[in-house]
């Protein structure tokens, strides 16, 4: 990359939510984790309802694989109401880390 670009950050709902930088800055800030690019891509329509609708990442993954709230608590193995926290951010994602491994098999599963 010849010429400079500035490091970008996304906002939703008023809060920074993506950071978009140089993919030189990415390799130098993380040289263990190259980019797989078969399988480290969100889909695009993924990160377009996250934008355009303000929704979490987690309720856009949700939506863009048609599951319900239901379905995805029952594959994690948590009740809806902790997962409809999770999508509106109720419910830190820190205090949730441990089952949010789940989250990822969960919409895996339906693939």
């Amino acid at each position: 990359m010849s010429t400079h670009t500035d490091i970008q950050i996304i906002k939703q709902n008023g809060h920074p939510a993506f950071v978009v930088i140089p993919y030189e800055e990415y390799i130098k800030a993380f040289p263990d984790k190259p980019w797989n690019p078969g399988k480290d891509l969100i889909p695009h329509e993924v990160v377009g309802i996250t934008i355009k609708k303000g929704f979490s990442l987690v309720r856009a993954w949700r939506e863009y694989l048609g599951l319900s709230q239901k379905e995805v608590a029952k594959k994690m193995g948590i009740t809806q109401a902790a997962l409809s926290q999770m999508e509106s951010g109720e419910k830190s994602f820190e205090k949730l880390r441990l089952k949010s491994w789940r989250l990822r098999w969960a919409l895996m599963l339906n693939r």
